[in-house]
């Protein structure tokens, strides 16, 4: 029978400084004991006096330690916890309280030559973590008699049973082809990063199946970019669990603010600091802050994401679309094509289209009924080409697709297809007002083929200028999203767009631009697009009367 791992109350718990385990765990009480206690007689090598974990480590940690050492049932071998993630920010130890927990792993298997991999995203972590584990093995007397290091393969082994902890460098050409009883990740959303990093994981996972007491912990950060990919699905996961949206044999420690939660004001941040007190002291990462806000938004999103776990939605520069700072804000829930349709009573349909290696957007925006508010859904295709060709997005755009906002199509032509049949339905909606093409790109092939193939009606289409003509909605939109007037679904695909949106100043004109040549904006131009049409549609004040001060 499956254990459950949820923590549904979580948010008040976290608010309160109270443990996160699941309630009543069935756990082995010596062995978890055991494991404290071994941990706990261990010494950090690198702090004046070399003090005891028993008194350097906040009980956050021993909570962990407890659950997953009592976790495995030796007569019937079984471990009801098989994983453990632990999203913690910066300074709280996080490193060295993971070499410490691979060691008393070590010395604790029953199993000969055991082995055990600490896995660090670089170089210079795993020399830390290596370092680590070696000063608690040399600060005990006894310890260092049984344990023969070898510093030059980073190799620890405890000559009583001949287990062994490895700490290794994320490289998928080393750290897979063992079938290890024991791995620690640490900063998986950096490993993340790594070409393979999925499969490498996936590798990991199916070579602790065949030991019965085998276990895998992930320990990370934030991610200092909208978490994608494989790091990603694995903080979703553990999302799922704590909220019993799941049930699987993970166990979800996640120090990150409840909703609504202000991370900006300092008295909140002992929420996500277990070790507040220890290694860091919540008071002193006030000055760090402040220098960070001077730096700029995109600079305290960066420092927050690192040292208050708060996840990046959009990265902000000093030069994004200034619509983008109240965007993640104007997000409604279950607002689906049929949802905006059924609400609104105009709808504009706005389209960007460019060659063969660019996205097919789409966006329809709708006002809606009573409020006179814009609500935004969107869609994108784009060819596996494209996507092919760009390896540092294409874990974001795989992202997508799963989420079903962006379609990766094989070849040109069902892209177009899945285009005019969503064209077609907000036709026959009897409430869309235009469709806006930019009229010098690719939208003019487009424009023939929703004609002739969606049998819609030539003066339904409407070239949209580009460039600085698209100032006026520009700052339509940007204020609508400041007074609370514009929504959209939350969709992770048009969020990306918008996060890529730079301003560049062109004489006296601001032209939105691409942030880098391998970021996407089609979905927000397609917005764009629409806005100018809805702008205009009976009823409206035209854009110049809307965005003239009062």
């Amino acid at each position: 029978m499956p254990v459950d791992l949820s923590r549904t109350d979580w948010a008040v718990r976290i608010a309160a400084g109270q443990s996160l385990l699941p309630d009543a765990l069935p756990l082995n009480r010596l062995q978890a004991e055991r494991a404290v206690r071994v941990f706990d007689r261990l010494r950090l090598p690198d702090v004046e006096g070399r003090p005891l974990l028993a008194d350097a480590c906040g009980d956050w940690f021993r909570d962990l330690i407890r659950a997953l050492f009592g976790s495995y049932d030796a007569a019937a071998r079984e471990r009801f916890i098989r994983e453990v993630f632990l999203l913690v920010p910066k300074k709280n130890s996080k490193t060295t309280y993971g070499a410490a927990l691979m060691l008393v792993a070590t010395l604790l298997s029953p199993r000969p030559r055991a082995e055990f991999l600490f896995v660090a995203p670089t170089l210079e972590i795993a020399g830390l973590a290596f370092a680590q584990a070696v000063g608690m093995i040399e600060a005990d007397v006894a310890l260092a008699r049984k344990c023969h290091v070898q510093s030059h393969i980073r190799q620890i082994t405890y000559l009583p049973t001949g287990a062994f902890l490895k700490v290794k460098s994320f490289d998928p050409r080393t750290v897979t082809g063992s079938k290890p009883c024991g791995v620690l990740l640490d900063e998986t959303h950096v490993i993340a990063g790594s070409v393979d990093a999925d499969r490498v994981i996936g590798q990991l996972r199916g070579g602790l199946i065949s030991q019965p007491e085998g276990f895998l912990v992930q320990i990370t950060t934030q991610s200092e970019r909208p978490p994608a990919g494989v790091f990603r699905a694995e903080l979703l996961k553990a999302r799922a669990v704590r909220d019993g949206r799941l049930v699987a044999p993970i166990l979800p420690l996640l120090y990150e603010f409840p909703s609504g939660v202000d991370w900006r004001d300092a008295a909140t941040w002992r929420m996500v600091t277990p070790n507040d007190g220890r290694s860091v002291d919540v008071a002193r990462l006030v000055p760090d802050y402040h220098a960070a806000m001077e730096a700029g938004e995109g600079e305290l999103r960066r420092w927050a994401s690192q040292h208050l776990n708060v996840e990046i939605g959009i990265a902000l520069g000093s030069d994004r679309w200034p619509g983008a700072l109240d965007w993640e804000a104007q997000a409604r829930d279950g607002l689906t094509l049929e949802a905006l349709l059924e609400a609104s009573d105009a709808v504009a349909v706005g389209i960007d289209a460019g060659g063969p290696e660019d996205w097919l957007g789409l966006a329809v925006l709708g006002r809606e009924t009573g409020t006179g508010h814009w609500l935004c859904w969107s869609r994108a295709w784009v060819h596996q080409r494209s996507v092919d060709g760009r390896k540092g997005e294409a874990e974001k755009w795989y992202d997508y697709q799963r989420e079903g906002d962006l379609v990766i199509v094989p070849a040109l032509g069902p892209d177009v297809v899945d285009l005019i049949a969503l064209v077609r339905r907000v036709y026959e909606s009897e409430k869309l007002v235009r469709v806006g093409l930019d009229p010098a790109g690719g939208a003019k092939v487009l424009h023939q083929s929703l004609i002739v193939e969606g049998e819609l009606p030539e003066e339904l289409f409407v070239g949209i200028g580009q460039g600085w003509r698209l100032q006026g909605v520009q700052k339509l939109i940007e204020r609508r999203l400041s007074e609370g007037s514009f929504w959209h679904a939350g969709q992770s695909m048009l969020t990306y767009c918008v996060g890529n949106a730079r301003v560049e100043l062109r004489g006296n004109a601001a032209v939105i631009t691409k942030a880098c040549s391998k970021g996407k904006i089609d979905a927000l131009m397609a917005v764009f697009d629409a806005g100018e049409i809805l702008a205009m549609a009976p009823g409206v004040l035209s854009i110049d009367a809307m965005i003239a001060p009062a």
